[in-house]
């Protein structure tokens, strides 16, 4: 399989060369068609599997397949449990997305907020954000998440670990009920499965071994 046959376009596919890369990853070839076709999906990934791969292409696409907002603003929202991942997932997009209109940006805390501000208001259509650091922005009336249209949950696992699950159901209630949900996690444990039947609906579920690929 290669990716130009998950039917992705031709902006990501050049953006997906320019990197090196030809065949998807385990976790890509499930989840990638699976996102495409609008599906809420439940995914177990290790890191290393190329997971953000496997939903930063499918997002990258719904998004740029969208009319742009007349003011841009935030339709995908990835949490992640840590400001390193936060950034990586980011720089991701930022990569999958250089020939396309789309704009990403990623907010976390430990560091001043206001360039994070200045680049919320200048419009992006993907945010890669922190729990913590999103609801302190939003209760700051510096974000909208009234068109968020896909929510990426990336190691939630992890997040459960380190106590965010009220923080993750505040930042769910303010997100329009009708959305798309995904859901990365190493593990399918009991917490998880919980978590994912209270905002998941219909969930496919898909599980791969890692590989040292995208």
């Amino acid at each position: 399989m290669t990716f130009k046959s998950l039917e992705l376009s031709n902006a990501l596919l050049k953006a997906i060369s320019k990197k090196g890369y030809d065949t998807p990853s385990a976790i890509q070839q499930k989840s990638i068609p699976l996102i495409l076709e609008r599906k809420d999906v439940l995914a177990s990934a290790q890191t290393g599997s190329g997971k953000t791969a496997g939903f930063a292409l499918p997002i990258l696409q719904i998004l740029n397949g969208q009319p742009t907002l007349r003011k841009r603003t935030v339709r995908a929202l990835i949490l992640t449990p840590t400001r390193e991942l936060a950034a990586q997932v980011e720089d991701e997009f930022k990569d999958y997305s250089e020939f396309t209109n789309l704009r990403s940006t990623v907010v976390f805390g430990g560091v001043g907020a206001n360039p994070q501000i200045r680049a919320l208001r200048n419009g992006v259509d993907v945010l890669v954000a922190t729990p913590g650091r999103l609801l302190d922005l939003h209760q700051q009336k510096a974000l909208s998440l009234s068109k968020v249209d896909i929510l990426v949950l990336d190691e939630a696992d992890r997040m459960l670990d380190m106590g965010f699950v009220r923080d993750i159901k505040k930042i769910i209630a303010q997100l329009p009920a009708k959305r798309q949900n995904l859901l990365f996690s190493a593990t399918f444990s009991k917490e998880i499965k919980k978590l994912a039947s209270e905002f998941l609906h219909h969930p496919v579920m898909v599980e791969a071994t890692p590989e040292n690929t995208t």
